[in-house]
């Protein structure tokens, strides 16, 4: 088969081969990428009808998007034998690596979180595997596990199958085989009754005792021997085989491997949280004590739709988590009760308080201090100031007059220093984001110039400077390099670690990122202590080297953002409890009859369908997978649909189309179709990275409008919906998200020049004047008010409001509106 063409894949190699088939390395010549192609052995498609199940069995398992789920890219027929193209892996299976020995406890709980998660998402859609085995799970290069052959199981002959009765099997010893399949399937299955969910559920625990022990919960020497073992004995403690095992772990695999499946975890789900409370125990019988904090800070973009977030907040500090890197158990101890959003926190410089910035109950923000072993704490006189840094000399850094951005921290606020004993702030510098302290108590910053971020050390001098933005600055203990976090799309917080070095030298460090929030060195500066998450929005604590070599130090049910680190190994950590919903109400908004239509946990509307029907959206949340999820649903409750992967933008006039931003690897714009038809990609050329949630159809159904950045500059393009006639629409460090009625012009933030238009049509980027609905304090305009403004779009019509800084608490008692127009055309769509 070498060398032969299969459809479009060419076939270099042999990699593998089962039960089901031969395995190649390919090479997709469509889109010059290799893949793996699993050509179904003849036995497997000797009729039709196995052929017509293949094919379902196949879109099933492909319609999975998943990270711990072998991705399927593609199926066909080659001479009457099916195949199946899938995602090329690089590693080894499980089954491989346990010929090696049992696994570490953390490296087992952690594998057996991921299968869980990867069920989660399977089941969810009503697909079983009916074969888990370590031969079906493999193992990547940077300690991903993937899911193999899911959903497609029932395509082995039936002559091969396991499900007829005991008595009518051989009793034949197989010398020097390894017995597979038996040793995992249910005793439903083995019995050959109907089988659901929860028989995975029962091989994912006989997988689970086999990666701690070192040894199959059900052995025999044939057969025979080992389904009677799995039909009606118990498999030893495993505390008997590996003392060193801890004693929580006993409990969920014996519940996974009850006979009676009403008796085992009803849900992968349920299991999955069951394994998230023990993937960071050490080699003790004790059981870890798990985090008992509760906080949330929002994850992704400042949303401008309807939506509702529920926050729930504490902060409590992880003591001698990991001191000279030995696993010992962490203990906890919390440090607020209250409920609301935890902005920042910091250690004092002799650790023996903590100093942070909350939103308690719907209050404003405050600053408050509190000893590190005590939940007591006292209000800071410091007005609603955000804490961005805290000296060695407790002198506190501090952000005045800020307002919220993407996520919750503050921008375009003002830089001052002030004594943690007292004393008013000393106002330094304007546009600053984030700051962070040397030891010789010489500021480092995130300085926001022209649409860019700016990385200051000291003050004016740029080490770095990028499109995206900056956060979580933080100065290592020797003064010799600052290690932040990247963001390269300005409304998203995916990205990497990175560091640079006094002569302006960046390294990126650990990359591929789906949310990160946290960051501080360890007490020795030979790691960066960072939280973030591969998929979904619950983070993990992590560290990685300055060569680049990562390990995780702690993850927990929920997410968690990294505050601080004292010089003896003292974390202070925040506990996120966060979901963002979509709701729609159709009384008047006063939100009787108000209606949840969100999906999972991170739900964000986009468009609105012009007969007002169907609503478009993000579903950014853990089951959707790293990529999120461009979906659509009636706003009458309807079950929601999912379109494709991507992060979606708008609606084509017509209805018949959603355009989104594919996030992964390689970026590129997607029109899904609504109904029947298939999707077109659309990759701009000389786009080196996209910005999701700003693609926008014009009127005439025909361009689409979106922000990319070429050769680290960012602006909006035009380009036809064909792919052709790509041009500059907005000056460089302009985005456009606003489309005029009828096409002409683009609104867009100037970062200097406040909202302007753009000629959609013109050949170079022109300014145009803008009228505004502006929300005046009663008295009227403040001549030293610094005004930013927001944009919202209803569909057919415009409306740009001013949001305000200063004094907020009172202008909203009896603010007024006030239209200033300049074009006719803004007057006209006002």
């Amino acid at each position: 088969m070498i060398g032969q063409v299969l459809g479009h894949y060419r076939l270099l190699e042999k990699i593998g081969g089962g039960g089901m088939g031969e395995v190649f390395r390919a090479r997709d010549d469509r889109l010059e990428r290799d893949v793996a192609l699993k050509i179904i052995r003849r036995a497997s498609s000797a009729d039709q009808d196995r052929i017509r199940r293949f094919e379902q069995e196949a879109r099933a398992a492909a319609a999975l998007s998943h990270p711990n789920i072998l991705a399927i890219y593609d199926i066909g027929i080659y001479e009457g034998t099916p195949y199946i193209v899938s995602e090329l892996l690089e590693g080894q299976t499980l089954r491989q690596r346990l010929f090696e020995g049992p696994l570490p406890v953390r490296q087992a709980a952690d594998y057996g979180l991921q299968i869980a998660q990867g069920l989660i998402a399977a089941h969810e859609k009503h697909i079983v595997h009916r074969d888990l085995k370590p031969e079906n799970l493999f193992i990547t290069k940077g300690g991903r596990v993937k899911i193999l052959d899911f959903g497609i199981a029932k395509l082995i002959p039936e002559e091969e199958s396991v499900t007829d009765s005991v008595e009518g099997l051989t009793t034949q010893t197989k010398a020097g085989v390894v017995l597979g399949t038996v040793s995992y399937m249910s005793p439903e299955q083995l019995r050959g009754r109907l089988v659901d969910h929860r028989s995975d559920i029962f091989s994912l625990g006989a997988i689970l005792y086999e990666m701690l022990s070192g040894r199959r919960a059900f052995h025999g020497d044939t057969n025979v021997d080992t389904i009677t073992a799995v039909l009606k004995e118990e498999p030893a403690a495993l505390v008997e085989i590996r003392p060193n095992i801890p004693a929580a772990f006993e409990p969920i695999v014996s519940h996974c491997l009850e006979k009676d499946s009403d008796c085992r975890f009803q849900s992968a789900r349920d299991l999955a949280f069951a394994l998230g409370t023990l993937t960071n125990v050490s080699t003790s019988k004790q059981q870890t004590v798990p985090l008992s904090t509760i906080k949330s800070r929002s994850r992704k973009r400042w949303v401008w739709v309807t939506a509702a977030l529920v926050l729930a907040a504490a902060c409590g500090v992880l003591s001698g988590v990991f001191v000279n890197r030995a696993q010992v158990k962490p203990a906890y101890t919390r440090l607020t009760f209250e409920r609301g959003t935890i902005y920042s926190a910091r250690f004092s410089s002799d650790g023996r308080n903590v100093i942070y910035g909350a939103s308690w109950n719907g209050r404003p923000l405050q600053l408050y201090s509190t000893p590190s072993d005590s939940p007591l704490e006292h209000p800071l006189e410091l007005g609603s100031a955000q804490l961005l840094a805290l000296s060695s000399s407790n002198e506190m850094a501090l952000e005045l007059r800020g307002r919220h951005g993407s996520r919750l921290e503050f921008i375009n606020g003002t830089l001052a220093r002030a004594p943690l004993a007292g004393g008013a702030p000393r106002e330094v510098l304007d546009e600053v984001r984030w700051a962070d302290w040397d030891s010789k108590n010489e500021l480092a910053v995130v300085h926001h110039v022209g649409g860019r971020s700016r990385l200051e050390y000291p003050i004016g001098k740029v080490l770095y400077e990028t499109a995206g933005w900056i956060s979580d600055l933080r100065v290592s203990p020797q003064d010799q390099r600052i290690a932040f976090l990247e963001h390269p799309a300005l409304w998203d917080d995916r990205g990497s670690v990175c560091v640079v070095d006094m002569a302006g030298h960046k390294t990126e460090l650990s990359s591929g990122w789906e949310s990160e929030d946290g960051l501080a060195w360890s007490k020795g500066g030979d790691e960066i202590w960072f939280t973030a998450t591969e998929n979904g929005y619950n983070r993990a604590l992590w560290a990685v080297t300055l060569t680049g070599k990562k390990r995780q130090l702690l993850s927990a049910p929920g997410g968690l953002t990294l505050q601080d680190v004292t010089p003896d190994g003292h974390a202070l950590i925040t506990f996120d409890n966060e979901r963002l919903a979509m709701e729609t109400s159709r009384d008047s908004g006063n939100n009787k009859g108000a209606q949840d239509l969100s999906w999972y946990d991170w739900t964000i509307a986009t468009a609105v369908s012009r007969d007002g029907q169907w609503v478009l959206f993000e579903e950014a949340s853990e089951p959707t997978g790293p990529n999120y999820t461009t979906s659509i649903r009636k706003l009458d409750g309807s079950p929601p649909i999912r379109l494709g992967d991507g992060s979606p933008g708008d609606l084509s006039p017509d209805g018949k189309w959603a355009v989104s931003v594919f996030t992964g690897k390689p970026e590129h714009i997607t029109l899904l179709p609504i109904g029947t038809g298939e999707p077109r990609n659309i990759s701009p050329v000389g786009i080196d990275h996209l910005q999701n949630g700003s693609t926008r159809f014009m009127p005439d159904g025909k361009r689409i409008l979106f922000g990319g950045e070429s050769a680290g500059r960012l602006r909006s393009y035009m380009v036809d919906v064909s792919g052709n006639n790509l041009r500059p629409v907005t000056p460089e460090g302009v985005v456009a998200k606003v489309v005029s009625p009828d096409g002409k012009y683009v609104a867009g933030w100037d970062p200097d020049l406040g909202i302007k238009l753009y000629p959609s049509l013109a050949a170079n980027p022109v300014l145009s004047q803008v009228s505004i609905l502006v929300l005046l304090p009663p008295n009227g305009p403040r001549t030293d008010q610094r005004y930013t403004f927001t944009v919202m779009v209803r569909c057919p019509s415009l409306c740009i409001a001013l949001t305000w800084l200063r004094e907020s608490s009172k202008w909203c008692a009896n603010s007024r509106l006030l239209i200033a127009p300049v074009s006719s055309l803004w007057v006209q769509s006002l």
